[in-house]
């Protein structure tokens, strides 16, 4: 009997060791959530992530802590659906700042803390590349709407939230008509538009009865934080013109070079980060791809048919499917074009003479100063015609006169069996255009 009771306590013994919780009881724990910077799609799949992690492990509440200047009123929407679907209260902690989308993202939450210092408001909704312009009356009427129905739905005044929208709009002793409506922490607790406020977390949990939870901080991966990072619309711009620019100096180059690989890592950025954010599946990556296929294949095929064509659209339809709108998706690829035409352009007017480009480009120039003494065969080849054998790009071979003969286009691009004119000589540097057919 006493080996047995000996046994079953050690048995209890190990138990508690290896799940300590059972000493603690059941416990409660609060999930604390960032909700941090600009509000886009790649936020919108962190908090999809750290709310089913919240409501795994049985949460007694969520604590989403504000500092955001807005964002995108779709991602917004996406969000608010987040929150007042989740079966676990959720409390906003305004610290110090939630504008525009951030003010109606605090305002779907069950209940609106701020902390002192704090100001919630300014959400008129802007458009533009800068988003320097406001958004027109379809828009405006709609996101006020939107304020109006997350305020009534937890007992706050409609009007005030419109007046966060509407400059229109005047509030005796809140808000004057022409400017938007702004509340500090102060103001908004005295109108009774928050439910308090509080210096810090420990306040906010006492208050809320939680004081002797567990706080678990949601952190977010480095992947999410890269994601966000490249949805941006400016630093996907940036990678997008990048990596046009080094595809398009790769192909009129010879071998895979440094431009290759910078295009390869730069495609992969751009949208190894759209995947992560949710905004695109690998579908867009094999788009992608199969675009990049066919214009190689073109590259060996005479002409700019089908297959050239069929690889444009390819791409560019990748690249616009991947972002969070068609237009967006429009705007962003055609500043890239331009940038991308610029780089090209720069590079082969300045960087040509580089040690770099003089070694995957014709580009070497021969005088008797320095020693050189080119064949006499070819001053005589000017203004000769002949067939390209291989595709110049810009350099490659031609046939002038029954001779196989190194040589580089003028312009750039020239297809296999093409014919040429040669239109200058620098010593061995044979440099021809594509000739005009008789019927011009």
């Amino acid at each position: 009997m006493v080996v047995r009771l000996r046994v079953l306590l050690i048995a209890i013994i190990l138990l508690l060791l290896v799940f300590p919780p059972l000493l603690q009881g059941s416990g409660e724990n609060v999930h604390l959530i960032s909700v941090e910077g600009a509000i886009e799609y790649s936020l919108e799949r962190y908090l999809d992530r750290a709310f089913k992690e919240a409501h795994q492990q049985g949460a007694s509440a969520i604590i989403l802590e504000f500092n955001t200047p807005g964002g995108r009123i779709d991602a917004s929407q996406d969000i608010r659906h987040l929150i007042t679907e989740s079966n676990i209260p959720v409390h906003a902690y305004v610290r110090p700042h939630a504008l525009s989308a951030g003010a109606y993202l605090s305002m779907a939450c069950d209940s609106l803390f701020m902390a002192p210092g704090g100001t919630i408001g300014a959400a008129e909704p802007r458009v533009g590349v800068g988003a320097e312009e406001a958004a027109d009356e379809k828009i405006l009427s709609a996101w006020e709407s939107d304020m109006r129905t997350v305020a009534e739905m937890r007992d706050r005044d409609p009007d005030i939230a419109a007046a966060m929208v509407r400059k229109e709009l005047s509030i005796p002793d809140i808000v004057e008509t022409g400017n938007l409506l702004t509340l500090t922490s102060q103001e908004a607790l005295s109108i009774g538009f928050i439910d308090g406020v509080f210096a810090s977390r420990g306040e906010l949990l006492e208050h809320l009865g939680l004081q002797d939870a567990h706080l678990i901080q949601e952190e977010m991966a480095y992947a999410e934080r890269l994601a966000r990072l490249i949805t941006h619309p400016v630093v996907s711009t940036l990678l997008l013109t990048v990596g046009m620019a080094a595809l398009v100096l790769e192909i009129m180059t010879a071998g895979f070079g440094v431009a290759g690989s910078i295009s390869v890592l730069s495609f992969t950025l751009f949208f190894g980060g759209h995947i992560i954010a949710g905004l695109a599946g690998y579908e867009v990556v094999i788009l992608f791809l199969t675009g990049i296929l066919l214009l190689i294949i073109e590259a060996f095929v005479t002409g700019f048919g089908l297959l050239g064509a069929g690889g444009a659209v390819a791409m560019v339809a990748a690249i616009v499917l991947s972002a969070a709108s068609t237009g967006e998706g429009l705007r962003n690829l055609i500043i890239a074009l331009i940038l991308a035409t610029v780089i090209i352009v720069i590079s082969f007017k300045y960087l040509i003479k580089s040690t770099w480009l003089r070694n995957i480009i014709l580009s070497y120039k021969e005088d008797k100063d320095l020693g050189y003494v080119g064949p006499k065969e070819a001053s005589q080849l000017l203004d000769k015609e002949g067939i390209t054998i291989t595709t110049l790009r810009p350099s490659g071979t031609a046939e002038i006169e029954g001779n196989r003969i190194d040589v580089v286009s003028d312009g750039g691009y020239i297809p296999g069996d093409t014919r040429v004119k040669v239109v200058k000589i620098e010593g061995t540097r044979v440099v021809v255009r594509e000739a005009k057919s008789k019927e011009d």
